[in-house]
């Protein structure tokens, strides 16, 4: 059984942060240079983290499988970024963002990681700003604020409809900075594909060159993923499309925890499907529920109408009747339910049936066209062009999509894993998020853990090493490893089946979202338990991945990808079933109030789920993390 230590300090929850950096070990300036650190991933918690480090003077090495960081799904983040600054004086504070954080995730998440990325929230825009990146202002030249789900107040910074990029950009000048001072050798077209872990503790990785098909072995001091979520699982999704799990998923099967896999958050306001052949979902940011307002008619028949032939007395502004304090900025898991209820009921818009209606028309009249074209020009371009529809004349049509995991490998306070000397950074770990993350939370986390946590937390476990006492990479462990990985791209390439990786990855999808979506219950969870098995048997068995592994080969790519969610999406639904609760995103319809929402139960299921990885056929062993409360309560959350 895992050992898990989460290492919260003692004392004074705002305090703890403070005393803990106090009191952590140091390594020596001239020491520093002498240790490697490998930083896989090159987001916003990748890039963060490389820079930061380099700047320190560790020497670094970057892996990414893009042909830039730039290329990074950091830069699909549309709405904005939250900080605790006050700057619009309407009663903003660290406890408050902290607090609303907790509460967001329906009390699920580790009270003293939470406190400490709204302590540093208020650094991140003095870092970003410094390097340039264009926040909004407003007329007199200060920054602007705007408000996201589950917030009553405005403390969302933004850079118009698309700050994940500008605070990329941000991230990749302090990246180029230290690649070209010789801090960083950044290795582009480089997939990880195994962790390799030497007496226990994470020492290195095992990459494939995805040009050349190359596989090559790195040693390290500690091993840094900074490799975002695990989405893509479902197949349809709002992430990049080569976004994926491969590199946690064999950290996990190296003896890194997985924590909360079935934490995954439905988006209430993306773009609804059109048909079969699509790959993937839009995003259409949250912060255009700001001035947006999202209703369906009132009556089934009207649902195929022109929405502005339906008389405002015809429509149910459903999110302002629901939940009148917060409207429709409530939070993502109530207002995707909230969405999938009145569809059910058979007033839902388009022509599936499954849309409702985000409508301008108010905020239009108030601020005028050009002020809204001003706030979300990009995101309505982005809806025309793939809609052909003009949002300043008809409502948009947005419906739930799955868009971000808060589960991920387990970490203590110092984002190490259990396994000593493996960090796991922003979306890839599992610990601020609880079982629902608010909007323009996301871009906090990565820069917060890359930043701002990591360089002062990494230096206490290297000062338990050695300097340049890593292993050789011709140690057996590195060759074992290297064995695993040709092992799996020999398998894949030999199977010569009938069906394409896609052909696969689309029926997980379905299977996932039938059985494990944004509701949830035993049977249909046992359902997807006895599918996802004959599904990966039939992957093994018949899928085709045409070339060979000696050069660029986008299927043998994604078919590694796929067999790795294979494998996740078991382990998934394995963590709903077991998790005999509703709480935030996890909805089971079994346990629900007499109002309709998550009957939450704290005596048996206050704890983080940590699976352990037994071995090829074996069940995962469950380990839990009891999740304590020292400041704040326990409630039912109320966002009426």
């Amino acid at each position: 059984m895992a050992k898990l230590e989460s290492k919260i300090p003692a004392g004074p929850l705002e305090q703890k942060w403070t005393k803990h950096k106090a009191e952590s070990r140091l390594v020596n300036p001239a020491n520093k240079r002498k240790y490697e650190i490998i930083v896989v991933g090159a987001g916003l918690a990748g890039s963060s983290a490389a820079a930061t480090l380099a700047e320190l003077g560790y020497r670094v090495k970057c892996f990414v499988f893009h042909d830039s960081p730039r290329r990074a799904h950091s830069i699909a983040a549309q709405g904005g970024i939250n900080a605790a600054k006050n700057y619009q004086n309407d009663g903003d504070s660290v406890y408050r963002l902290f607090y609303d954080t907790i509460k967001g995730g329906d009390f699920r998440s580790r009270e003293a990681n939470v406190h400490r990325l709204a302590e540093v929230s208020v650094n991140i825009i003095d870092q970003c700003v410094a390097q340039g990146v264009p926040f909004a202002r407003e007329y007199g030249g200060l920054l602007a604020n705007r408000s996201f789900g589950g917030a009553q107040v405005s403390r969302t910074f933004y850079a118009r409809g698309q700050t994940g990029q500008q605070l990329l950009l941000g991230a990749y000048s302090a990246l180029s900075r230290m690649i070209g001072l010789g801090g960083v050798q950044m290795f582009t077209h480089s997939e990880m594909l195994d962790l390799v872990v030497v007496n226990g503790h994470a020492k290195g990785i095992i990459v494939r060159d995805l040009l050349t098909g190359e596989i090559s072995r790195h040693a390290a001091d500690a091993v840094v993923l900074g490799t975002g979520g695990y989405g893509n699982v479902f197949d349809l999704s709002t992430y990049a499309r080569n976004s994926n799990a491969t590199a946690i998923w064999r950290a996990y099967k190296r003896g890194a925890c997985f924590a909360n896999p079935c934490f995954t958050q439905i988006h209430p306001t993306c773009i609804p499907v059109t048909g079969d052949y699509q790959s993937k979902l839009t995003l259409m940011s949250e912060s255009l529920r700001n001035d947006g307002r999202i209703w369906v008619p009132k009556s089934r028949e009207d649902g195929r109408k022109n929405p502005n032939e339906i008389p405002e007395d015809a429509r149910d502004y459903y999110l302002e009747r629901m939940y009148p304090a917060f409207g429709n900025l409530a939070p993502r898991d109530i207002s995707s339910r909230a969405a999938k209820k009145v569809c059910d009921e058979g007033r839902g818009v388009g022509e599936s049936g499954l849309g409702v209606y985000l409508d301008f028309s108010d905020a239009i009249k108030r601020l005028g066209e050009n002020t809204v074209r001003e706030r979300y020009g990009n995101l309505f371009d982005i809806y025309h062009e793939i809609t052909d529809e003009n949002a300043y004349q008809v409502p948009m049509r947005i419906f739930p999509a799955v868009h971000y995991t808060m589960g991920g490998l387990w970490v203590d306070y110092n984002l190490m894993s259990n396994v000593p000397g493996l960090y796991v950074l922003g979306e890839a770990n599992f610990s601020d998020h609880g079982a629902n993350r608010l909007g323009a939370s996301a871009l906090m986390q990565g820069l917060a853990d890359g930043y701002f946590v990591l360089p002062y937390t990494i230096g206490d476990y290297l000062a338990t090493q050695k300097p340049a006492a890593r292993p050789k990479t011709d140690a057996a462990e590195f060759q074992q490893a290297e064995n695993n990985v040709r092992g799996i791209v020999t398998r894949l390439l030999g199977t010569k089946g009938k069906q394409p990786v896609s052909h696969f990855h689309k029926r997980l999808g379905k299977i996932l979202w039938n059985g494990c979506g944004m509701a949830r219950n035993a049977a249909a969870l046992k359902k997807a338990l006895a599918e996802i098995p004959a599904l990966r048997e039939e992957f093994w068995q018949n899928v085709n991945v045409p070339g060979d592994g000696g050069t660029l080969n986008q299927s043998l790519e994604r078919a590694g990808r796929v067999g790795d969610f294979l494998e996740l999406a078991e382990l998934l639904c394995l963590d709903a079933l077991e998790r005999d609760e509703s709480c935030g995103c996890h909805f089971r319809e079994e346990h629900v109030d007499a109002e309709g929402e998550c009957l939450r139960n704290d005596e048996q299921f206050a704890h983080a789920a940590a699976w352990e990885y037994q071995g090829e056929g074996r069940a995962p062993l469950l380990n839990k993390e009891p999740l304590v409360y020292e400041t704040v309560h326990m409630a039912k959350r109320n966002y009426k």
